[in-house]
């Protein structure tokens, strides 16, 4: 019998973590078999339905720190309660509160005509009576912040950068830059106001607000067009008359506000303190009721442990949904909930968020470890019935708040909705329920559905480890 000295023991003993760390990540055929019968269950189950329908008829729109935060937190609640999940708890996050309490604009000269305008969050009021300024016009972001200082003084910055419409939704890059970054930029330059064309591809009389970012730059008054308003501008700029515009916005922060993420589970059979993590986010902005933004997401993930809480024995490890607080102005749910787990992340064995509407998905991407990308196919085999394709080599960030979880060790799966109608009805009035197809919503319950069976069932882990993804966020 050899022997070995315990040098020699010692040395070999530290290798034992490192093979079952390279172990590759499996799944049963018993578990895609079930995953498939879950999949076709969930294209006919209308709970994610009854979820976007429920909030957006009782509760409505749910600014975040607004009159309806709390009321949707305790709606959600008790619909986690009264679909039967184990264990439902919050977890505090705190916030700026920003108000909107009215906003107005209008062309003065050379041709007076009134402006459909929505302010921007974070925006600062006007003064007392309104402001009234030349507006100076930019077609781009870039254009903007080569300007000269001088030349904008007391003036009113306007940008009127385009998106057009793709499936993977990646002009929102350009609108949403402009948006964020726009104001501060003329803010610095010395301007009085900043307005831009909406960050969205339709062409409807209907604004688009969201977030913008003042850290570093005193906050001015800041509001976005609707594209059919912005194209009025530009017209009149083009004529190389001086436009005058008067904006009046009575809005801004109003102190802290402490809300909550809203947390439900499925308790695991085998390994309930490890779990596949799924939701989207219970704020939305004000002037539609945000069904596809994104009541749709949390519902979708409602309605796929639904369908996995039907099973006559629950998955290996728990399924955690989440509905974060306030991702529309900053992140504050996603942020919250990464550093409250960051120490335990790898309980967080994977992870997805739906956060871009309720249209088909149409890609499965991943950030795992290579010992389980095999694993990540087996899934996507499992979805690909369902028209959705898997791309190897793009990593995934989780979506939205999980790409903050991401970033802190969970490994992440993205499941990509078709976004080309999206973005014709995020953060306008027109986020309404009528924009849900219910055929379209049950499939992404069943990718979901599949994707968090699989990933709770699968013999092996999928990477996260504190820190684990940090080079990705370089």
């Amino acid at each position: 019998m050899l022997r070995l000295r315990p040098l020699a023991l010692a040395l070999l003993l530290p290798c034992a973590p490192v093979l079952a760390a390279n172990k590759p990540t499996a799944i049963a055929a018993a578990d895609l078999e079930t995953a498939a019968h879950l999949r076709d269950q969930a294209l006919q189950d209308d709970t994610a339905y009854d979820f976007v329908a429920g909030i957006t008829t009782e509760i409505g729109a749910r600014l975040a720190g607004g009159p309806n935060d709390e009321k949707a937190r305790e709606w959600t609640i008790a619909k986690f309660h009264a679909l039967g999940f184990d264990k439902v708890w919050t977890e505090p996050v705190t916030y700026p509160k920003w108000v909107r309490r009215s906003e107005h604009g209008e062309i003065l000269a050379p041709y007076a005509q009134p402006l459909a305008l929505v302010a921007l969050g974070y925006s600062a009021a006007t003064p007392a009576g309104g402001l009234e300024a030349e507006v100076v016009g930019f077609p781009t972001l870039d254009a903007l912040k080569a300007a000269d200082p001088a030349t904008l003084q007391g003036k009113i910055v306007f940008v009127g950068a385009r998106m057009q419409a793709y499936r993977d939704g990646h002009d929102y890059g350009i609108g949403s830059a402009v948006r964020t970054g726009g104001p501060a930029i003329a803010s610095h330059k010395g301007a009085a106001a900043f307005l831009l064309r909406s960050a969205g591809t339709d062409g409807n009389r209907l604004p688009h607000t969201g977030v913008t970012n003042f850290t570093g730059a005193t906050p001015i008054p800041a509001a976005a067009l609707s594209a059919p308003d912005a194209d009025l501008l530009e017209r009149m700029l083009a004529s190389g008359k001086p436009v005058t515009i008067r904006l009046a916005l009575d809005c801004g922060i109003e102190g802290q506000y402490t809300g909550a993420n809203v947390i439900a589970e499925l308790r695991g059979s085998k390994k309930p303190d490890e779990y596949f993590v799924m939701g989207g986010h219970l704020d939305s902005w004000d002037p539609g009721t945000g069904a596809i933004d994104d009541a749709a997401g949390v519902a979708i993930a409602t309605g796929a442990a639904k369908v996995i809480a039907g099973l006559p024995k629950r998955p290996a490890r728990s399924i955690r949904v989440v509905a974060f607080a306030n991702e529309e102005s900053g992140l504050f749910g996603g942020k919250s909930y990464a550093e409250t787990h960051k120490a335990t992340i790898g309980k967080a064995v994977l992870g997805s968020e739906s956060d871009a509407g309720a249209d088909r998905i149409w890609k499965i991407t991943a950030s795992v470890k290579p010992a389980a990308r095999d694993a990540i196919a087996q899934i996507a085999a499992v979805l690909q019935p369902l028209g959705i394709e898997y791309d190897a080599k793009e990593p995934g960030n989780g979506g939205s708040d999980l790409s903050a979880v991401h970033a802190v060790g969970m490994a992440a799966v993205s499941l990509h909705q078709d976004a080309t109608r999206y973005f014709d009805w995020h953060h306008t009035a027109n986020d309404t329920l009528d924009k849900i197809d219910p055929q379209q919503l049950r499939q992404n319950v069943a990718a979901y559905a599949v994707t968090a069976y699989l990933a709770a069932q699968a013999d092996g882990d999928f990477g996260s480890k504190p820190g684990a993804w940090a080079n990705e966020h370089e």
